[in-house]
């Protein structure tokens, strides 16, 4: 059975389905998906602490799916720029599971992220897959991608 680890870039996976869809992200479809290619051994999902109720609720319903929820506080900076970033963090776990797994499940638009897949695609054992919004998704994370899954209906609330 193949092991599958995910990562899940929450902010950008929930402004990108709101921008392209006006909708949310179904992590529960995916779950579903996954767990019908294999096992899924570990799956993190990031995102931003606000203190809000509602993120609060999302963040116990991510974690009742199945998925470890990091946060990280979000600092609102006095010239009106904000800071809530956590690419080096999931670049960091995404390298240190890697090895441990048959696939890597990336959920970002964030081309950033190409690098990161083309380094763990040297190790012939471990496929990476991306979710992203098509039109919101950046061609180099695709063209890095084992496999791109363009998110539609079937991944939308």
């Amino acid at each position: 059975m193949s092991r599958i680890a995910v990562f899940a870039d929450v902010q950008n996976i929930y402004y990108t389905t709101r921008q392209a869809f006006g909708r949310q992200f179904n992590y529960r479809a995916l779950w579903e998906q996954l767990c019908n290619q294999g096992e899924v051994v570990s799956a993190m999902a990031y995102a931003t602490h606000r203190g809000d109720d509602g993120q609060t609720k999302f963040q116990d319903a991510l974690k009742h799916i199945g998925f470890t929820v990091k946060l990280k506080p979000y600092i609102q900076r006095s010239d009106g720029s904000s800071k809530g970033d956590w690419d080096v963090g999931i670049a960091v776990d995404v390298m240190t599971l890697a090895p441990q797994v048959d696939t890597v499940v990336l959920l970002s638009g964030d081309g950033d992220f190409d690098v990161l897949l083309e380094r763990i695609n040297v190790d012939p054992g471990v496929r990476t897959e991306v979710y992203g919004v098509a039109s919101l998704t950046a061609r180099s994370l695709i063209d890095s991608a084992s496999e791109y899954h363009p998110i539609g209906d079937d991944l939308l609330l």
